[in-house]
């Protein structure tokens, strides 16, 4: 498959060298040609580098990996507004939050976008947008398959388009990660929100894992006495 990639950062290259690895061809795009051409040569043949116009018109999917605040502007100059993305799989990693959350956790690590994915989806005009990989930083995506307690980590897709889902979800089996399907486009505020509090809680030092029950015991039963209204409380 050939994935066009927009941005030269930590995150391009760790879900690029993620694909290149099971197969897929990359075009690394940037506002930097000197950043696109050198990150293109580290990850060797199967990717070359260029203009964010020039990845636009690369193939059906694209990666958005540049940081949330310059997601529209990066859209932009791609030509997204003009239909540069329409018909492709748009997947959208950004967080909502900016670079210096990381100075004082966990306070530091508010959102300062609403609904970033949705924001993506009004820009990039006809492309099919998926949140995913938004969760973890680049480090994680980098280091290969990742299981835990025999369970390989999960990476929650968000997206109205079932078909853009499922390639999506495809790509995500290709760097031995398994994928979960989160609800439509709409609900990606949620996970962008979820990102940023539960990595003010890493940052911070604590496991937010440890928030949670394993599945086998998260569950709940409704509770009659609290669906019965006041008035006719008596009246049993």
């Amino acid at each position: 498959m050939r994935i066009a990639v927009i941005g030269a950062g930590a995150m391009a290259e760790a879900l690029a060298t993620g694909w290149i690895r099971a197969g897929h061809e990359i075009f690394i795009g940037a506002r930097s040609l000197e950043r696109a051409t050198a990150l293109a040569q580290r990850l060797g043949a199967a990717t070359c580098g260029g203009g964010l116009r020039e990845a636009a018109a690369f193939g059906g999917v694209t990666l958005l990996a540049v940081p949330g605040q310059a997601a529209t502007q990066a859209l932009d100059l791609a030509g997204a507004g003009d239909g540069a993305l329409a018909g492709q799989v748009l997947i959208d990693c950004g967080n909502a939050f900016t670079p210096d959350a990381f100075a004082v956790p966990p306070d530091s690590f508010a959102l300062t976008m609403d609904a970033l994915a949705e924001q993506v989806a009004r820009v990039a005009v006809g492309a099919r947008v998926v949140k995913a990989f938004s969760m973890l930083a680049a480090e994680v995506w980098a280091g290969g398959s990742q299981s835990f307690d025999g369970q390989l980590l999960h990476v929650p897709l968000c997206g109205d388009d079932p078909d853009a889902v499922a390639v999506v979800a495809g790509l995500v089996s290709d760097m031995d990660l398994q994928a979960v399907f989160a609800g439509g486009l709409h609900r990606a505020r949620y996970l962008e929100a979820m990102t940023a509090f539960v990595m003010g809680l890493w940052f911070a030092g604590h496991d937010a894992r440890a928030t949670l029950p394993p599945l086998a015991a998260a569950f709940a039963v409704d509770d009659e006495e609290a669906l019965i209204p006041a008035d006719m409380d008596g009246a049993r």
